[in-house]
């Protein structure tokens, strides 16, 4: 395991025709020169050309690093957050750390911010969550996140799965299952959008309290058999938390298995009637608050426009959600007949779902392909029982989904664990809740 602080570099922009942001304070260039003020980069005959608001050439080459000076950020224009899900918009984001611009063989632009991986959480708790939440879930997130990326980045020096494709398919006759990790990056480390942890950098003021606690948890990792844990997260579980080779590869993880997100221990699910009445239930749970003061305490404020994560509802006309399972599939199912559950986890999340059409019939998992499948952007969550309307003739006029959680599940529970900080559990006790086994232990 790792013994000092390691550095990072964070994706911010990719596949970039044009980067255009501004120099907050001095910048040294690979040349020694100083650079500061508006400036455009872009792909020139295989290399970097970065120009000044005057739209004279700085500097050209194959990749640029503009290292910060006296503590200098920088602002980049036009960063997407939130890509694909339904809460996705542009911003203009700033950052501290170096800035690197690196072209790709197609004649496309890479921005990453190279950053100490301690600076990098104070940003990314106050990205994930709001810096106002309460200090022990500031604590126990900085935990969380800390020991997710470190977790990351040893296995991929150790396996060398840098760049190798995140989606993973097993296809069959009849059957489609997929799912995602985050190796598929090959210029940085992470991304910075919810694909691996939202790093919205120093855009927003980052808080005195997020700041402290990173700095309060400084080196303090969960450990699991000797090795930093891989500490998955998500917005909502829903009451009940997923197994983790249920989300990604069929192979259990200890730590990440199912678990009650409440006082009272609860049985998972084991059958589809007992998953249709949790679903369509609204149990004791530590995620289960509509309190507005609480949910304005703990999340950024366009995560608060997302009310009903706990249970929730979509409805949709059967010709509307054939042509989104055509445009996001790529198939024909002909006149949609059914959405059939073939197997569950233990939280209720749909694994495999069965599509029926009039053309053809198949079977799609895992969670997050089920997801995109079903809606113009993401469900909430693949825990959902579907009600379905039907005609005269018994075929389906609408599907109503009736779902639970607003995530994955697996993991941390980040509205449940802010829930249990109000409520005056510790960090410590918060992540020992999620992370059943695990060790805290200071590495550096």
């Amino acid at each position: 395991m790792i013994a000092s602080e390691p550095r990072l570099k964070v994706g911010v922009l990719d596949h970039r025709q044009q980067v255009r942001g501004t120099f907050n304070g001095g910048f040294a260039l690979p040349d020694g020169r100083q650079c500061h003020g508006a400036f455009t980069a872009v792909v020139a005959n295989g290399a970097v050309v970065l120009k000044n608001g005057s739209g004279e050439t700085w500097l050209s080459a194959p990749a640029i690093h503009c290292r910060s000076v006296a503590a200098a950020t920088f602002t980049l224009q036009e960063v997407v957050i939130g890509i694909a899900f339904h809460w996705e918009r542009k911003e203009d984001q700033t950052f501290a750390g170096d800035l690197l611009l690196l072209a790709r063989e197609e004649g496309t632009l890479a921005a990453i911010n190279a950053i100490a991986v301690e600076d990098y959480l104070a940003s990314v708790i106050s990205s994930e969550m709001s810096a106002t939440a309460p200090v022990e879930l500031l604590r126990s997130h900085a935990i969380t996140s800390r020991s997710w990326l470190v977790a990351m980045l040893e296995r991929e020096q150790r396996e060398q799965r840098r760049g190798r494709p995140s989606q993973r398919t097993l296809a069959r006759p009849g059957e489609l299952i997929r799912w995602y990790d985050r190796e598929d990056h090959d210029l940085y480390d992470v991304c910075a959008d919810d694909h691996c942890q939202r790093y919205q950098g120093v855009t927003k003021i980052i808080a005195p309290a997020a700041a402290a606690a990173v700095q309060a948890t400084r080196g303090v990792f969960l450990v699991y058999a000797h090795e930093i844990c891989d500490a998955r997260f998500s917005k909502a579980c829903g009451g009940l938390s997923e197994n983790f080779e249920n989300a990604w590869e069929n192979t259990p993880v200890p730590y990440l298995q199912c678990l009650a997100d409440a006082r009272q221990p609860h049985a998972p699910l084991r059958s589809e009637a007992e998953a249709e009445q949790w679903i369509l239930s609204q149990p004791d749970a530590f995620c289960n608050t509509t309190d507005g003061r609480i949910l304005q305490q703990i999340l950024p404020s366009f995560d608060q426009e997302t009310t009903d994560f706990f249970r929730w509802q979509v409805s949709y006309a059967r010709e509307q959600l054939e042509e989104i399972l055509h445009r996001k599939s790529g198939m024909r199912f002909g006149a949609l007949r059914d959405l059939v559950p073939v197997q569950r986890g233990p939280s209720g999340r749909l694994v495999k779902l069965k599509i029926v059409g009039s053309e053809q019939t198949l079977i799609v998992g895992k969670e997050l392909e089920i997801r995109r499948w079903l809606s113009p952007s993401h469900l909430y969550s693949s825990a959902f029982v579907v009600k379905t309307e039907r005609d005269g003739r018994g075929l389906p006029v609408r599907f109503t989904l009736h779902g639970a959680g607003w995530g994955h599940g697996v993991g941390f529970c980040q509205i449940g664990a802010a829930v249990m900080a109000i409520a005056g559990y510790g960090a410590e006790e918060i992540v020992r809740h999620y992370f059943r086994g695990a060790e805290l232990q200071k590495l550096y």
